[in-house]
């Protein structure tokens, strides 16, 4: 299986604070556009009741040119911790860009992982039409799998 690493998702309590303090501290830049998504494709995806959340993408510094970024989001209902779910307050998830997600995360249940939600495809306005899914590792620890056309 060909994979690149893509980004690192936060879920924060404050998206906005927080995003500010990667600019801040570590010279973060933002990658337009801001996200605002919701939808049956995303609670599909995600695994989520009434998914909705709001935040932006920051490119790493370092990383600018090969697209790597921080995903900073706040869910319209977060989950506080420790409970590993997809809402949850800090380290959400990692992602990894895939030829075929649905091959990945069968990849990913033959190595001990598992799925939280089932495999989507949505056009995201202003980004391009996105096919994911989260899955986790065989600790519990959420993995987005994804590719973008």
């Amino acid at each position: 299986m060909k994979a690149r690493y893509k980004h690192t998702n936060i879920i924060a309590k404050d998206w906005e604070r927080l995003a500010r303090f990667y600019e801040d501290v570590f010279g973060c830049k933002r990658v337009p556009p801001e996200r605002h998504l919701s939808g049956a494709w995303l609670e599909k995806g995600t695994g989520v009741t009434d998914a909705r959340f709001s935040g932006v993408h920051l490119a790493l510094p370092g990383c600018e040119k090969q697209g790597t970024t921080l995903e900073i989001y706040r869910y319209s209902q977060n989950v506080d911790k420790p409970s590993p779910a997809a809402n949850r307050e800090g380290f959400g998830h990692i992602a990894f860009e895939v030829e075929d997600v649905a091959t990945a995360l069968d990849m990913v249940r033959q190595h001990g992982g598992g799925a939280v939600g089932k495999v989507v495809s949505r056009e995201v306005t202003g980004v391009g039409v996105i096919t994911f899914v989260y899955a986790t590792d065989p600790e519990g620890n959420i993995i987005e799998l994804q590719s973008w056309k």
